[in-house]
């Protein structure tokens, strides 16, 4: 349902009153699970870093602690760190329910009820951050009406590829205009746990995860939206060894990329970025005020003149 109240939001200091100005119509979150930026420098992906030298970027960005999927995410579209969304765990449990604060979505919907969204994900655990009438479609592997159950046969296919997120988004983007939309590519995350960061077959799935960023990309030029949008591509983690989570910067370093309207084009951001900075900067770039409770704060070194 499309009911949230703005005024009822900003009584619970959640939104600023007012609002700002808009400096894209169209912003897009794309998150690379597991992008550790050393890893990234040294495999095939030239789609990525032909964005990052067009746009403005850090290739020293901070996630949060713990530096997990779920909890990680939930900052990047929240706007807050754990201490203030609560989610800790990292697996699809239905019994946790949802987010309890605001996301990224949900807040645009209380300012502009009929603005199209979606979120196309690789992982179950996504369902999570789907607040009721936040999102027009949610992704994982198709459209999804409804959460599984515990024990239901889906909960064993709980990943999706890149690939398979990528041809998903650009049918979909074929037919509709979202105002925000966000992208989640797990491949290297999965490739890291099973082989390792840094390993050929991580870096494998980093080559095959840009040519699905290519394929979006593409979609997107290929647009009327292309020059009112602004696309943001992050990731919610690094890694060491077969693993992630620690308060280390090979776990905790990741990159963040501006593209698009706007953007200082060859930008190297010196300002410190954390994740939850993404939330802010897709608002502020959106016309929707950043709210007071927010720890996030909009990269707006990355945009201008």
């Amino acid at each position: 349902m499309k009911s949230f109240c703005l005024c009822a939001l900003a009584c619970l200091g959640l939104v600023s009153p007012g609002f700002a100005e808009v400096r894209a119509k169209h912003v897009f979150i794309i998150s690379i699970d597991g992008a550790k930026p050393a890893v990234v420098a040294e495999s095939e992906m030239p789609v990525l870093k032909t964005l990052a030298k067009e746009g403005a970027v850090t290739w020293e960005a901070s996630t949060i602690f713990p530096s997990k999927t779920l909890p990680s995410h939930t900052s990047m579209l929240t706007g807050l760190g754990p201490d203030k969304h609560h989610v800790l765990w990292n697996d699809f449990s239905p019994l946790r329910g949802f987010v309890k604060v605001p996301t990224v979505f949900s807040l645009l919907r209380a300012a502009e009820p009929d603005a199209v969204t979606a979120m196309f994900v690789g992982k179950m655990k996504f369902r999570h951050l789907w607040l009721e009438g936040s999102v027009d479609v949610f992704d994982f592997g198709g459209p999804q009406t409804r959460a599984p159950v515990a024990g239901s046969p889906e909960l064993e296919k709980d990943k999706k590829t890149s690939q398979m997120v990528a041809k998903q988004a650009v049918d979909w983007l074929a037919g509709n205009t979202p105002r925000l939309m966000f992208l989640h590519f797990t491949d290297p995350d999965s490739a890291g746990h099973k082989s390792g960061w840094g390993s050929p077959e991580q870096k494998e799935a980093f080559k095959v995860t840009d040519q699905a960023l290519g394929q979006f990309m593409r979609a997107l030029k290929g647009s009327a939206m292309a020059e009112e949008s602004v696309v943001i591509i992050s990731a919610d983690h690094g890694g060491h060894d077969k693993t992630h989570g620690d308060n280390i910067p090979d776990d905790m370093l990741i990159p963040w990329v501006a593209w698009g309207k706007g953007v200082k084009a060859g930008q190297v951001i010196s300002a410190p970025v954390t994740t939850y900075d993404t939330a802010a900067t897709a608002l502020w770039l959106l016309g929707v005020p950043v709210p007071e409770a927010f720890d996030g704060k909009p990269v707006v070194s990355a945009f201008g003149e």
